[in-house]
């Protein structure tokens, strides 16, 4: 057997808590060869992040490695400089982050960020030869005009693209070992097939070494060779990807391969009332001339949840940017309780901002890491129902309890130092906040491992049940429509190619693009890629 490339043995982490240094990782190990995957699984809190930072010899702030060793290749990572770190991330050891969006330098072309390791720091190759390979890769990820796309700058992609842009960029330097930190996360179905397979095949062809972290385990269950599982900072147990998933030994495995039962019972669409919202016939451009969206028509009444689903880049986002008046339709209206909005968020009222509401996919970028749980729930407390002093003080606590989170543990707290449920928890607050009769939900579950997120699309039944809200769902997660939705609005190239009750949807006989969505939700059969890729190849 070849000598590991990567050796972690018996490593502890701690993080900083006032004055105390708590555990974090709690004395694991890990070895990996080349040429091999690691998934790395555990639900939020676990330690999966923080274990494969430390893969790079790298902690963030307020943590440190505590104990234990981490070999790469011979080296002593704990050992070396931090110059000689410095020199080993992206040209030898690679990191694909969750968050896309947090990790692109939004004034720079990604051509120009892709280039930047392996022509600028590490001097591997030219900028032009660099941005040859980067069209490579592009298009091998299976991004849009591909010769054309690296020319952009971040906010002009969609958070699949940039998360595939983001991967091509991880792959710059054909590095030794890369850490994938949920990158498919931000990925529709279908989409996410081909990067799936892109992936493994880069990383069979480079013999390149990786650490799979994820929360999905259909996708690990494509990705790995093993996989370790771990929970609350430590190893429960470790085995080939085919014997975890046909016998996994311990409890806590087997809670996390049980199949999830919450499904809200489907409830009919009023006929013969106003809907909270309408958007009637609605067409919105980005550039003259050429539409995102073509008259586009759906209702969401109260107490109501619409899901609306399609691959990246099919308008869903740019739907929600209609309706919330940050692009303003071309053709069409978005009318709230039978009243025409203004097109324009600056026409509209505070009355008509209050009542629109969102949460948002990425809550580590959407809330200001330097302001408390009170200062960001007191702001709409303030803006929207006037309410200051003692007034506010109760509204927040009332608020947290609102959404199980103990007021007096949390309301003094920074993001930073929330888990990642306990953040999409603070944004549905900050969406509460308003007392608004419309939330749209953005991805709000895509970031958090399944558990968390059942947690999370419970509190919102409730929340919509106690307070009449009308949702909208935009998702790719098609677990979390038959979970939650009512109705179902399937787009595809901006426009709406199918839509109806949720029971409608997912009974054949089915628009082909809605049958292609529902072929590509992966199973936890380790040879489900490889049999749909074959199977769409001969069809």
């Amino acid at each position: 057997m070849s000598k590991p490339l990567l050796t972690i043995r018996d490593l502890k982490i701690e993080g900083r808590k006032g004055n105390d240094w708590l555990p974090i990782i709690k004395g694991v190990d890990l070895e990996l060869r080349r040429g091999e995957v690691l998934g790395l699984i555990g639900e939020s809190g676990a330690g999966k992040s923080t274990m494969g930072l430390a893969a790079m010899g790298y902690t963030r702030d307020g943590t440190r490695i505590s104990g234990g060793e981490i070999t790469f290749d011979g080296m002593d990572l704990r050992g070396l400089s931090e110059r000689r770190k410095r020199g080993l991330r992206g040209k030898r050891i690679a990191y694909v982050a969750q968050s896309a969006a947090a990790n692109f330098n939004p004034a720079h072309r990604l051509i120009d960020q892709y280039s930047e390791g392996p022509a600028d720091i590490h001097g591997l190759t030219s900028q032009r030869d660099a941005a040859q390979d980067a069209r490579m890769l592009y298009a091998r990820l299976r991004l849009p005009n591909p010769d054309e796309i690296g020319f952009r700058y971040p906010h002009q992609l969609s958070g699949g693209q940039l998360q595939r842009a983001m991967t091509a960029m991880a792959m710059s330097c054909k590095p030794d070992l890369i850490i994938f930190d949920e990158p498919t996360t931000a990925l529709d179905v279908t989409t996410q097939i081909e990067v799936l397979r892109a992936i493994r095949d880069a990383v069979r062809e480079l013999g390149t070494a990786a650490i799979y972290i994820t929360h999905d385990l259909a996708v690990v269950a494509q990705m790995a060779d093993r996989i370790k599982i771990l929970l609350r900072g430590e190893e429960v147990e470790e085995q080939p990807t085919r014997e975890m998933l046909a016998n996994p030994k311990e409890p806590y495995s087997k809670s996390l391969w049980a199949v999830r039962s919450f499904e809200v019972e489907e409830r009919p669409v009023p006929t013969d009332e106003t809907p909270v919202l309408r958007v009637h016939d609605v067409t919105a451009e980005y550039a003259q001339g050429i539409p995102v969206l073509e008259n586009v028509s759906f209702d969401i009444h109260a107490g109501r949840t619409v899901a609306v689903v399609g691959e990246s880049g099919s308008g869903k986002s740019t739907m929600a940017r209609v309706i919330t008046g940050l692009l303003p339709p071309t053709a069409g209206q978005i009318a709230l309780e039978g009243t025409a909005l203004p097109p324009r968020l600056a026409q509209r009222r505070k009355g008509d901002l209050q009542q629109v509401q969102m949460i948002y996919q990425s809550a580590d970028t959407a809330m200001n890491p330097k302001q408390t749980i009170r200062e960001i729930l007191g702001r709409p407390i303030w803006f929207y129902l006037g309410l200051r002093g003692r007034a506010q003080e109760d509204k927040i606590r009332e608020l947290l309890t609102a959404i199980e989170l103990d007021p007096n543990e949390f309301i003094d707290r920074y993001p930073g130092s929330l888990s990642g449920g306990q953040k999409q928890r603070i944004g549905i607050a900050r969406a509460l906040a308003a007392e608004p009769k419309f939330i749209i939900c953005d991805e709000v579950t895509s970031a958090l491992d399944q558990l968390v997120a059942e947690g999370i699309l419970r509190l919102l039944k409730r929340l919509q049940d106690e307070r009449g809200l009308a949702y909208m769902f935009i998702t790719h997660d098609l677990a979390t429509v038959r979970a939650i939705a009512d109705y179902v609005v399937v787009m595809q190239n901006g426009k709406v190619v199918e839509q109806g009750p949720k029971s409608q949807m997912f009974t054949p006989p089915h628009h082909p693009y809605t049958k292609l969505l529902l072929s590509s939700v992966p199973d936890m059969d380790p040879d489900w890629l490889d049999r749909t890729i074959k199977t769409r190849e001969e069809a």
